[in-house]
């Protein structure tokens, strides 16, 4: 587990490279790294969710397991958030405060947890859809509650986002053909899996290129940032294999929410903050940190997997 862990962390973030260089030399600017997080948010991510639907079989069972799976992870990153809302309200007028409260809860479970997830249950295919499942939970409350948490504006929290969103949409295609056990057709299906699979290298490409934009006083020395990835890569798995340890589920099942318990923050807290155009810098620190934390943590905090 520590050696497949840490050889899966280690490819994806080499991923970042290419981004970091091709901004260094100037062969993009960074003004059009907004456009490569809209790629991901409303193509590459979309085609993701569907992929990952069209390869499970619905079975009663499954979807009760799905079910319970949705309100655990949902329950748990509702949690981290009003916690540190309560924590860090009063120094809320600074917006590294509302950025440090989203990297502490929300995961990098769709770009980052899938790959990961392949890479340690190989046997498993169908737990792919749980890993899209959460990344439903996560896209959900970041078009809401997170938004608004960055925004500190109740106007942001908006019910139209909530319904009319990439995820939304993207769900009233993969619901109806997994509930009606169909699949996509032969000549869409190589497209859309391609498109999905493009999530984990294009958001690492993001990151490298949002790397190359800061200074190291911005990525080092601000202790917010420390604070989140504690929390967010430490704290937050313990308490997510803390839960997950007592739920009757099937052991794949177990390893997969603590796995994607483990993922550093959320790329989606900096496309967020890009969209918002508020804590931009300050976001994609505490997405850089946790991400390159990861090859420490993951692999270590995977040597608790076998008692699950």
């Amino acid at each position: 587990m520590f050696l497949t862990t840490l050889i899966t962390v280690a490819i994806m973030l080499c991923y970042a490279i290419p981004g970091f260089i091709f901004v260094k030399i100037k062969a993009i600017k960074p003004d059009s790294i907004g456009a490569f997080a809209r790629i991901l948010l409303f193509v590459c991510q979309p085609a993701l969710i569907i992929y990952s639907f069209n390869t499970a079989t619905f079975t009663l069972k499954f979807l009760g397991q799905l079910g319970i799976f949705f309100a655990l992870c949902t329950g748990m990153q509702v949690l981290t958030m009003v916690s540190m809302t309560l924590i860090l309200k009063k120094k809320f007028d600074d917006v590294r405060n509302r950025i440090c409260t989203i990297a502490c809860s929300l995961a990098n479970v769709g770009f980052f947890g899938i790959p990961l997830i392949e890479a340690v249950l190989p046997g498993h295919p169908e737990a792919v859809v749980f890993s899209s499942l959460f990344s439903v939970s996560l896209n959900l409350l970041s078009w809401t509650l997170a938004v608004g948490i960055i925004t500190w504006d109740r106007k942001q929290i908006s019910v139209r986002n909530m319904i009319i969103n990439p995820t939304t949409v993207s769900l009233l295609i993969a619901l109806p053909l997994f509930f009606a056990s169909a699949k996509l057709p032969g000549k869409i299906e190589p497209i859309v899996e391609l498109l999905g699979r493009m999530t984990t290298p294009m958001c690492m490409l993001i990151l490298g290129m949002r790397l190359a934009t800061v200074t190291p006083r911005d990525l080092f020395g601000n202790p917010r940032i420390y604070l989140s990835t504690g929390i967010k890569n430490v704290l937050y798995p313990l308490l997510s294999f803390l839960i997950i340890y007592f739920v009757p589920l099937p052991e794949y099942v177990r390893i997969t929410f603590f796995l994607l318990g483990c993922c550093p923050s959320a790329s989606m807290v900096l496309n967020m903050s890009e969209l918002v155009k508020k804590g931009q810098t300050h976001a994609a620190c505490s997405v850089l940190i946790s991400t390159l934390s990861c090859i420490l943590t993951v692999p270590v905090l995977a040597l608790m997997i076998p008692l699950l």
